[in-house]
């Protein structure tokens, strides 16, 4: 698992550790990893230019020390100032070196660029004199930022303004959260970790992100003594007259995911649809007053959303799920219909998962629709809104999934691929957050190891020939094995 750490928890750490440590020892550990990584890009460092952004901050002491180290190799390496000030003891080193200061121009001429313009304690946008000198740099040219690019939130990952869109990001001591959460994890490229001494000092993470080892762990596995109801049996409403393939889809996932059973409880024309493509589903033909739900047989979780539409049926179908005491995930028409009224989670006391987008969050908060690309460019941020104002667990979709319990516990997700932007793939993550909450995971573990699960399907399918391809929602379903298959205590796949 890769945990991340907040400013405030690394500048504490930071101060610990230099308390017992030679003065300047985690700055000159952080400029060795640092150089190692620019040698390994350039392949040879004799000969190489290399360009330092140099801001007035420690970001900028570490980008001379390494600058230093990679002069001593043979390098030609300029140092261009871009704040009021600059760290005297690594701009002395590097001149001790053979570096020297110069102006912007010689940025056209680097092979490889070290952004040191404002590190982790920087807020806002690049200053004027940043975004000019970026625009010199020379297109062929590698960019490393250290520790965050500049102009990331480090927290965050919000990109308020001009940022660096770096190749590859060096951190140091514990992973950023900005690192993990878009927009700022585009901008970072390849990221790394330096371990600099810091892990004994460091307090709670801020957030994590999962390794397919520890879904491996967590997701539940049948022993000898398993039947079909002690796997878990999973209530899931979906589908409607007008939305059939939704039902199809969410139960394909619920399946595929591995329960023992899925109880599909949906109207005439879905539920037909739902026998015929999945013969493995319990299913029931619900009146078209969406009435008698819970009659369908005893459940560990209900799932409820995919395609149910927004009408009184509709809203009688989520009220009375949410009435139930066990697990629920709530989606899709679901969570424009619990928008409207929100008071239908009051006194529910067994875990809630609910997985909008950006613009089904902005309903639930009661935004304007306009809120949408504010959402999506402050994921983290609203993710915990929602979970402060609703009190359940939230899995917020998009290009990075973030998902936040109310015990301010926080993942996001490291796998997918774009092709999942894709009409039905929300209804196959539905099931398989469902079925997971019926084998007895907790919210929080569920929703986050159904999006691992799920953005792994989606690589697997997406590459299966060898390129990556298109993929609709079924190519997911169909993926969900060996996507399992891949995952145990001691392997994993990655994203």
């Amino acid at each position: 698992m890769r945990r991340a750490h907040d400013v405030v928890a690394v500048r504490q750490a930071e101060a610990a550790a230099m308390a017992e440590l030679p003065d300047g020892a985690l700055m000159q550990r952080a400029a060795a990893g640092l150089a190692v990584t620019c040698g390994r890009l350039l392949g040879r460092v004799f000969g190489a230019n290399i360009a330092l952004l140099v801001g007035s901050g420690d970001n900028g002491g570490d980008a001379l020390f390494a600058g230093a180290l990679l002069a001593r190799r043979g390098a030609a390496v300029s140092a261009v100032l871009l704040g009021d000030r600059a760290h005297e003891r690594g701009l002395a080193a590097l001149r001790a070196a053979g570096g020297r200061v110069r102006d912007p121009a010689v940025l056209a001429d680097a092979d490889l660029v070290i952004d040191g313009i404002t590190g982790i304690g920087g807020r806002g946008g690049l200053r004027d004199g940043a975004i000019a000198a970026l625009a010199q740099i020379a297109p062929a040219a590698f960019v490393v930022s250290v520790d965050v690019p500049s102009g990331v939130d480090a927290d965050t990952g919000e990109v308020p303004g001009a940022a660096v869109r770096a190749d590859v990001t060096v951190t140091f001591g514990t992973w950023k959260p900005g690192l993990f959460i878009d927009p700022g994890a585009s901008y970072a490229g390849v990221a790394e970790c330096i371990d600099i001494g810091l892990r004994p000092y460091l307090a709670t993470p801020t957030l994590s992100a999962l390794h397919g080892s520890d879904v491996g762990r967590l997701l539940p596995r049948p022993g000898a003594e398993s039947d079909k109801y002690r796997r878990g049996v999973l209530g899931l409403v979906a589908g409607s007259k007008t939305y059939t393939g939704a039902a199809i889809l969410a139960t394909g996932g619920a399946l595929r995911t591995g329960l023992g059973m899925v109880r599909v409880a949906s109207v005439a024309h879905p539920a037909e649809l739902v026998r015929a493509r999945w013969p493995e589903a319990v299913v029931t033909v619900l009146p078209d007053d969406g009435s008698g739900v819970l009659d369908v047989g005893r459940v560990q979780a209900w799932a409820i959303g995919p395609g149910i539409g927004t009408d009184d049926a509709a809203k009688s179908l989520v009220s009375q799920v949410l009435s139930a005491d066990v697990p629920v995930i709530v989606d899709a028409d679901a969570l424009t219909v619990l928008s409207c009224d929100t008071r239908l989670l009051a006194g529910r006391m067994a875990p809630t998962v609910l997985t909008p987008h950006a613009g089904e969050l902005a309903r639930l908060l009661g935004l304007d629709p306009d809120a949408r690309p504010d959402i999506e460019a402050r994921r983290l941020y609203y993710a915990r809104a929602a979970v402060a104002e609703l009190g359940v667990t939230v899995l917020l979709k998009g290009s990075t999934t973030v998902v936040c319990s109310p015990v301010g516990l926080t993942r996001v997700n490291p796998t997918g691929t774009p092709w999942l932007a894709s009409a039905g793939t929300g209804d196959v993550l539905s099931g398989m957050t469902g079925a997971l909450l019926a084998g007895g995971l907790s919210a929080f573990d569920a929703a986050s190891c159904a999006a691992y699960l799920h953005g792994s399907a989606a690589r697997y399918a997406a590459g299966r020939t060898g390129r990556d391809a298109p993929i609709v929602a079924s190519d997911v379903i169909d993926a969900i094995p060996f996507a399992l298959a891949g995952f145990s205590s001691s392997g994993e796949i990655d994203g």
